[in-house]
C-alpha cells in the first residue's frame, strides 16, 4: 500500500503563507462539493458542486477551479464512522487523494467529516429550504461545513500556542 500523501492539519496551515486560500472538498459517489476560505482562513464559504463523471474528468475541473482561485492546499472530509474506524466511503477517499496527490503540488489534509452532511441538512430543513435546492446546494455547504471546522480548529490550535508563550515569557521576564 502507498505512503499517505496527506499532511497533519496543524503542518499544513504551518506551511502556508499568511494570505493564502484554501480549498474544502465534501467527496460523494455522484458530486463533489466545495467550499472556499477567505485569504485571512477564518471563513468558509460553499463555493459550486462538480458532478462526477470519471476521476480523470472530475479532477481536471478541479485542478482548473484551484488554479482560478488560486487556493494553497486543500482539506478533504475524510467519512469516518461514528466510532471512528474507516468504512467503505473513508477508503474510498483516501483512494481519491492517493491518485490525486501525484497531479497537484498542494498539500492536502483530512478533516473528519462525520455528521457534516446531516448537520448541512437539518440547517436547510429548519430553513424550510424546498428538496430541489436542498439537492442542489447541500454538498458544496457540507464542503464549507468541513473546511470551517479545520478553519476553527487551527485558529484555536494558533490561540492556544500564542497564550502559551505569552505565559512562558511572563514566566522568564
Amino acid at each position: 500500500m502507498a505512503a499517505d500523501p496527506t499532511l497533519p492539519l496543524a503542518d499544513l496551515f504551518a506551511s502556508l503563507a499568511p494570505a493564502a486560500r484554501v480549498i474544502g472538498l465534501d467527496l460523494g459517489t455522484k458530486t463533489i462539493g466545495l467550499a472556499l476560505s477567505d485569504l485571512g482562513r477564518r471563513i468558509a464559504t460553499p463555493l459550486e458542486t462538480i458532478r462526477r463523471k470519471k476521476f480523470s474528468l472530475d479532477v481536471a475541473e478541479l485542478l482548473a477551479i484551484c488554479e482560478k482561485t488560486q487556493v494553497a492546499a486543500m482539506v478533504i472530509g475524510l467519512p469516518l464512522n461514528m466510532d471512528g474506524s474507516e468504512g467503505p466511503r473513508a477508503q474510498a477517499t483516501r483512494a481519491f487523494v492517493r491518485n490525486l496527490a501525484p497531479l497537484t503540488a498542494l498539500p492536502i489534509a483530512y478533516w473528519d467529516e462525520r455528521l457534516s452532511t446531516t448537520a448541512v441538512t437539518r440547517t436547510l430543513l429548519e430553513a424550510d429550504t424546498s428538496r430541489a435546492k436542498r439537492a442542489d446546494v447541500v454538498d458544496k455547504m457540507a464542503a464549507s461545513f468541513i473546511l470551517q471546522g479545520a478553519l476553527d480548529r487551527m485558529q484555536t490550535a494558533g490561540r492556544e500556542a500564542r497564550a502559551a508563550r505569552e505565559r512562558e515569557q511572563g514566566f522568564l521576564e
